[in-house]
């Protein structure tokens, strides 16, 4: 059973930046893209940034110049680099596996991290 544990979240003001960690118990970086996710209250669970296997990147428009995704498949680690941080980025932020181009997820869901931009 593979577990995904996110941390780095926290309350930030509008402009700052946090850069969020997610550690799988699996070497499951080195054979799936992965992908941020976050939801907001109320809301669907969106992706917001994915990295392929070889390290090409795409962005949510939401995010893009904004979010940056990388991983580190020998640490078993993925981040989420997050600067200019908006009222409207506050959400739980997950990571996963994504199946193909959804929004649907390989694993199990972990418990996210609490990402609040508030003055």
């Amino acid at each position: 059973q593979v577990q995904l544990v996110e941390s780095g979240g926290g309350l930030v003001q509008p402009g700052g930046s946090l850069r969020l960690s997610c550690v799988a118990s699996g070497n499951i970086f080195s054979h799936h893209a992965m992908a941020w996710y976050r939801q907001a209250p109320g809301k669907q669970r969106e992706v917001v940034a994915r990295v392929t296997t070889g390290g090409s990147t795409n962005y949510a428009d939401s995010v893009k110049g904004r979010f940056t995704i990388s991983r580190d498949n020998a640490k078993n680690t993925i981040y989420l680099q997050m600067n200019s941080l908006k009222p409207e980025d506050t959400a739980v932020y997950y990571c996963n596996a994504p199946i193909g181009s959804t929004s649907l997820a390989i694993y199990s869901w972990g418990q996210g991290t609490q990402v609040t931009v508030s003055s």
